[in-house]
């Protein structure tokens, strides 16, 4: 009789810590599954990615005084802020005699009669609906997605672009949040 005792106690005592149990690991197996995206959506890299030509917006923009819808001419008027064509960089380096080796690389582009294929730094999702003339009339500054662009030479994705991000951006100006807005 004892034997029965102890076994249904042990059986009671199991049951009452297995819901505990099974309630604790439902929870903790939920909260590394957060982390673990989290950690997945807010990676970006930062460092700098190697472009045809080392255009310094360091000494374009800051040192020379050019402002970005100078070569970004769409940025406040399509969704796309563009790649300046290289008819922009020639109105200023057209008789440039200079030895630098990277505008003979541009002059090269030019005289072949080829873009440049610089390669995009900032990326979003294909499922995002994003306007750069909608941010730009709203009186969002360049530096709040791009960063000090004008303090670097060679540019680097500076904000994570992920949806918490935009999200907490929009909150802040007072924009929608509304899913469609960016989701169409």
């Amino acid at each position: 009789m004892e034997k029965n005792s102890k076994s249904k106690i042990l059986l009671e005592l199991a049951q009452k810590y297995l819901a505990s149990i099974i309630i604790i690991s439902y929870f903790g197996a939920f909260m590394l599954m957060f982390y673990g995206f989290q950690a997945y959506w807010t990676h970006y890299d930062q460092t700098s990615v190697p472009q045809p030509i080392a255009y310094s917006h360091y000494k374009h923009v800051t040192e020379n005084d050019i402002p970005c819808d100078y070569c970004h001419v769409y940025a406040d008027k399509s969704k796309h802020a563009i790649i300046p064509p290289l008819s922009t960089c020639m109105d200023c380096h057209e008789g440039d005699d200079s030895d630098s080796p990277e505008l003979k690389k541009l002059l090269k582009y030019w005289n072949d009669k080829t873009p440049v294929p610089w390669k995009q730094i900032h990326i979003l999702p294909k499922h995002v609906y994003f306007t750069h003339k909608r941010h730009v009339k709203a009186g969002i500054d360049c530096v709040d997605c791009h960063g000090e662009v004008r303090m670097m030479d060679t540019p680097r994705q500076v904000s994570t672009l992920t949806m918490g991000w935009c999200v907490k951006c929009h909150d802040l100006h007072g924009a929608s949040i509304d899913c469609y807005e960016c989701h169409k």
